[in-house]
């Protein structure tokens, strides 16, 4: 009540006060940050260690292993797991909530730097990288050229276009797609070297002789200090060739003898096609505290001063621009929040008939939500979908604070008060009310702070944009509201008289309805409480459920795989028939597709964090529609399933998320379904897959059934026989060095470097025999191995078989997994885990020591399901105690819960009838209903109790208090609703993502407001009507309301209606 006598004193005063914070408000508003979701802040450090031409087994064995134990020493590891395929090692470390970060990023690395010491030689250090779930590509930008070779512009990339992302805050520059490093190729010649008994390993120690880094030194001579040069290091290209490998009878044999030297790349393990066409492309990676929107225009302002770097023959364009899905989730929440605004105003307009009354309401709608952006920028937190669906749903609740506040002050004026007295009189009737039904609005989202992980991260924004929304607005109805009241209205109201309005006809017809019920309370209350739980519980276990609503934004990415170990330019041709098999499917309405084809090159195994294949028969593919063409997702995806199976029968195909918020909320799962199947002998594992494989391809719902690990890789092995190459006087070292060099490079057995004296770069200079060259047994079998001698050939020491191996070896702990992956087709995720379970539930047991679960955007589901629920129900008792607090009774606080049920099901009836499921977005509608039917309920409850009081029956005192609040409830509700129309039609182009919100408070209220007009009157006549009227008071000199007189006004307007 002070807040009104001091606003009323000094109105000059709120007013600047209110004016300053618009200002403030205004500013934070253009400078707050905005983006998809809010931050995740995910627990979580990545560790790759790259290790070119090394099996699975070996990285494994080598690196994964003995990283997994060094890090159980640091603290806070919740679970360590790893992938291992070709030359690549890629750990998760996931850590508990709450952990220092920060002390166990320097943990990590310190760990790290002690696995090294038991690394093989030529290793080098891993890298440790903080990720975040949300720190993903926010576009790609794109080089193309027509007259310049793949290695050329991969080098510009690297060279000039990487370095210039450090001048864009919140932008991560990851190595370039598309092509492999520039690399200096000595491409040995089998037959030549064979001629000259030469080994490949002689070749790159002539190398690593000649080519030499030394520092300089300097001379001082004379008075001058000269810098001393030597040229231990080749400058130009071609002088490799130069390079003499051994001097037979006097006459040196050179590299150019043997060898092709050329400025080419390293060997060729993947390719980036832009629209078919090989490209190079670097994807633009925001970091996790960075907005989206701010870090693609900064981009894109700096993209002409990077194209000025590049010669006039190479463009540079911005592709897959995830800002725009941004910014339409952006767009049309506000255009659904102001639509939103609008409808609630001509509702209040149309409810009191006083334009002056309905511009205070609408007034103070946008001064409490630009303060609460203020607030929210304070709080560290960005616009995102979570943040603007909390504002939009917050404004139902500012209207309903100001339109009471407006709807009080009519009543009084009716009664024929003052217009300054009326006002004061209204604001200091409901001051208490207003406070109270602001506590258990706060209270229904307090748990938010009790949550953990993604929901928490979730939810909290929400929860913090519509509490501190209402705080601003709570203040603003106690200040600004009775400041432009006394200003604004006229000066009397002239009271209808009975049966002259529509409203009052509504009333009358109101009152003679719930009079009627009035004699059957007790049996409507049980039927009304019995019906509703039974009929919710039925609703709960029919709805589908979800994390987020489904998007058909026009874009989409699936990954094809070949037979395991397919040759990358086969694969490649494959990914261009999938294409063309694409363009035709939507009758060439694709805008720009973007695919990856092989895996991610050993230099650079950070890369795997943005695409992960495991070898050269993986590709992934990425597809955008045009704008305008409109299709169902789901059924286009049916489509192309059908098409390239019967085109491409020995594909194998399954579509992956693209967008954002499928990104982050799958939390890096590849579908939604997935069954890991973990244990320590890896033939069991493979037949108890194939048992889970088949299992779930009996669910109909399910699509892209398949075991994720390639098991069936070709393998040659080469067994030496150590006794043969000891009599021959061969190390194994020797050997392994000259089969290395022939069927990979010497990069990692060799380190030898070039400088490019024009770019001030260094680059790899590696021995390597041509790929069309070592392509068949023979050619692996004459391989040399004594300097000097053309023999022993690798074959005369050494069997080869052929066979298969798994490609691919993951860890989890001491187990290693593999993982059935499904997609999901015309069903909800929760339906369809319940049926994966069931199959898993029928599957004979597994063997001993293999355990099957369900991982991935499941158990995230489960969780946040479970933490909304416990979250729902501890606000019930939040409000529960906070009412019983202020009403010094449990039954008046019972009673004023009593319409949750209503609530409930009225959100799961109204998302059942509009083809929604129960997600985040549909449950943060039906907990804000519930909030807005308590505060509706507290109306009723408090007034009738108070006339309850002044020695009115229990009847009398519902009836009344039902009638007198029947306009504000109505108003208050019809207005949230029409607010809420326009997110509820998923209008605009992002829609849909908030659609279901929208739509569970609309049923929720449609509920809720039937049960506190018919329902919460006959709760309160039935809980109160013995009820005594003593106060609870232990004080000796407590008041007796049992000698207050009774209100005859009261009795005569029950009995005249």
């Amino acid at each position: 009540m002070s807040l009104v006598t001091n606003a009323l004193k000094r109105p000059i005063s709120v007013i600047i006060f209110t004016v300053s914070l618009l200002i403030f408000s205004l500013i934070a508003a253009t400078k707050i940050p905005i983006d998809i979701f809010p931050k995740l802040n995910s627990p979580t450090i990545y560790v790759i260690e790259s290790y070119g031409g090394m099996s699975p087994k070996q990285m494994e064995g080598f690196f994964s292993s003995r990283l997994q134990d060094q890090f159980l020493y640091v603290t806070g590891i919740k679970e360590i797991s790893a992938k291992n395929i070709q030359g690549l090692t890629l750990l998760k470390l996931s850590f508990y909530e709450k952990t220092d970060m920060a002390e166990a990023s320097a943990q990590v690395a310190l760990q790290v730097n002690r696995a090294m010491k038991f690394f093989p030689p030529g290793a080098l250090p891993p890298q440790v990288i903080r990720f975040d779930a949300s720190s993903l590509p926010v576009g790609q930008l794109v080089l193309s050229s027509k007259s310049r070779s793949l290695k050329e512009i991969y080098d510009m990339a690297s060279t000039l276009v990487r370095p210039s992302f450090s001048a864009v805050p919140g932008l991560s520059a990851p190595p370039p797609f598309g092509a492999n490093s520039r690399t200096i190729t000595i491409n040995v010649n089998p037959n030549k070297l064979r001629s000259y008994n030469l080994t490949p390993d002689e070749v790159v120690q002539a190398l690593a002789a000649f080519n030499v880094m030394s520092p300089s030194g300097n001379l001082r001579m004379d008075n001058n200090m000269y810098v001393t040069t030597i040229n231990s290091l080749i400058k130009d290209v071609d002088e490799f060739g130069n390079i003499p490998v051994v001097t037979k009878d006097g006459v040196p044999i050179y590299i150019k003898d043997v060898a092709r030297v050329a400025d080419a790349s390293d060997v060729t393990v993947s390719y980036a096609l832009i629209n078919g066409r090989r490209s190079v492309y670097i994807p633009a990676v925001k970091t996790a505290d960075a907005s989206t929107w701010s870090v693609v225009k900064g981009l894109k302002k700096k993209i002409p001063e990077i194209q000025s770097l590049l010669p006039e023959d190479v463009t540079i364009s911005y592709e897959f621009d995830q800002s725009v899905a941004v910014m339409n989730s952006v767009e049309s929440l506000l255009t659904e929040g102001g639509l939103g605004a609008l409808l609630t105003g001509l509702m209040v307009l149309l409810f009191l008939k006083d334009w002056r009354s309905s511009l205070i309401v609408v007034i103070t709608i946008p001064v409490s939500v630009l303060i609460g952006v203020l607030l929210l920028s304070l709080f560290n937190q960005t616009i995102n979908i979570m943040t603007l669906s909390g504002l939009a749903l917050a404004i139902g609740i500012l209207v309903d604070q100001a339109t009471v506040t407006i709807e009080s002050i009519h009543q009084h004026q009716e009664a024929g008060k003052p217009k300054r007295l009326a006002i004061y009189d209204a604001c200091a009737e409901i001051a208490l009310p207003l406070f109270l039904i602001l506590l258990c609005i706060l209270a229904v989202f307090a748990p938010s702070f009790l949550m953990e992980g993604i929901p928490k991260a979730m939810f909290l924004p929400l929860s913090l944009a519509i509490g501190l929304t209402m705080i601003a607005s709570y203040v603003m109805a106690q200040t600004l509201v009775p400041i432009l009241a006394n200003w604004l209205l006229k000066d009397h109201v002239k009271a209808t008289s009975p049966d002259t309005s529509l409203f009052d006809r509504i009333q009358k017809k109101y009152l003679h309805i719930l009079r009627g019920l009035m004699k059957w309370k007790r049996t409507t209350t049980l039927i009304y409480l019995v019906a509703t739980i039974l009929l919710t519980a039925f609703a709960f276990s029919y709805i589908g459920k979800d994390m987020m609503p489904k998007l058909n934004n026009g874009q989409f990415q699936l990954r094809i795989k070949e037979p395991d170990g397919t040759r990358l330019e086969r694969t490649e041709e494959k990914v261009k028939q999938v294409l063309a098999i694409i363009d035709s499917t939507v009758n060439g309405q694709v805008a720009i597709t973007s695919a990856y084809v092989g895996i991610v090159p050993s230099s650079y195994g950070v890369s795997n964090l943005y695409v992960f294949n495991t070898g050269t028969h993986e590709a992934v593919i990425q597809v955008n529609l045009k704008k305008g063409y409109h299709i169902n997702t789901d059924e286009l995806k049916d489509a192309l399933r059908r098409n390239i199976a019967y085109k491409l029968p020995n594909l194998r195909v399954n579509f992956e998320p693209i967008d954002m918020t499928e990104k982050i909320m799958s939390r890096g799962a590849a579908t939604p379904i997935e069954v890991r199947i973990a244990g320590k002998d890896m033939d069991q594992l493979k037949a108890y897959a194939r048992q889970v494989e088949d299992g779930l391809k009996q669910i109909k719902d399910l699509r892209d059934i398949q075991i994720a690990q390639p098991l069936k890789m070709p393998t040659v092995s080469i067994h030496i026989d150590r006794l043969k190459a000891a009599q021959l006087g061969l190390k194994m070292t020797d050997i392994a060095r000259s089969v290395t060099a022939s069927t990979s490079s010497s990069r990692f057995t060799e380190k030898i470097q070039w400088l490019d004296e024009k770019n001030t770069y260094t680059y790899q200079v590696q021995v390597q025999v041509p790929e069309y060259v070592m392509n068949t047994m023979d050619e692996l079998r004459e391989i040399s191995l004594v300097k000097g001698q053309r023999s022993p050939t690798l074959g005369d020491i050494a069997t080869f078989n052929t066979s298969y191996e798994a490609g691919q070896y993951d860890r989890q702990g001491p187990r290693r997994y593999l993982t059935v992956i499904a997609n999901l087709h015309h069903i909800d995720l929760g339906s369809a885990t319940v049926q994966v379970q069931k199959v898993l539930d029928r599957l004979e047991a597994p063997p001993r020591g293999v355990t099957v679960t369900l991982q991935g955007m499941a158990t995230l589901l489960d969780e946040t399901l479970h933490s909304l629920q416990l979250g729902l129900g501890f606000a019930m008792l939040v409000i529960f105690l906070l009412l019983a607090a202020n009403y010094q009774s449990t039954k008046l606080s019972l009673t004023a819960l009593a319409t949750i049920p209503a609530v409930v099901l009225g959100s799961l009836v109204f998302l059942l009838l509009s083809g929604s499921t129960l997600n985040l977005q549909s449950y943060m509608g039906m907990i804000m209903s519930t909030g807005v039917s308590v505060a509706n309920a507290i109306l009723i409850v408090s007034n009738a109790e108070q006339l309850r009081l002044h020695h009115q029956h229990a009847e009398t005192a519902a009836l009344f208090s039902a009638s007198t609040r029947l306009r504000p409830i109505m108003m208050t509700s019809l207005a949230m609703i029409a607010g809420m129309i326009p997110m509820a039609m998923g209008m605009g182009e992002a829609g849909e993502q908030a659609a279901p919100l929208g739509r569970a408070v609309i049923g929720g209220l449609f509920a809720s407001t039937f049960a506190v007009l018919f329902i919460l009157p006959l709760v309160f006549a039935w809980a109160k009507g013995k009820a005594g009227f003593q106060s609870p008071s232990l004080l000796p000199n407590a008041i007796d309301n049992a000698h207050k007189p009774s209100n005859p006004l009261v009795t005569d307007i029950i009995h005249n209606n």
